[in-house]
């Protein structure tokens, strides 16, 4: 789940469970409001878990001796996949 889903998904559970006074038979639009706000709390704590995970890198430099010239080479490996 996104973190955009989760956002909107706590901000429709809001309406249901705080402004809206409509009655329906057999579903309490409320419990349904909270259950909505639960799962978006969830969805954004989990979005938020995935961006954080999703920027780490590995770096790695490699140093070796040109068998030709001599000259010292660096090579710089950046990895963002994780």
């Amino acid at each position: 789940m996104s973190l955009g889903a989760g956002i909107f998904l706590l901000a429709v559970g809001a309406i249901l469970a705080f402004a809206v006074h409509i009655d329906v038979p057999g579903i309490d639009l409320a419990i349904v409001g909270w259950i909505l706000m639960v799962a978006g709390i969830i969805g954004i704590i989990l979005g938020i878990a995935l961006l954080a995970r999703r920027r780490q890198s590995v770096s790695t430099t490699r140093t070796a001796v040109d068998p030709v010239t001599g000259d010292s080479v660096r090579r710089d490996v950046r990895d963002d996949t994780l």
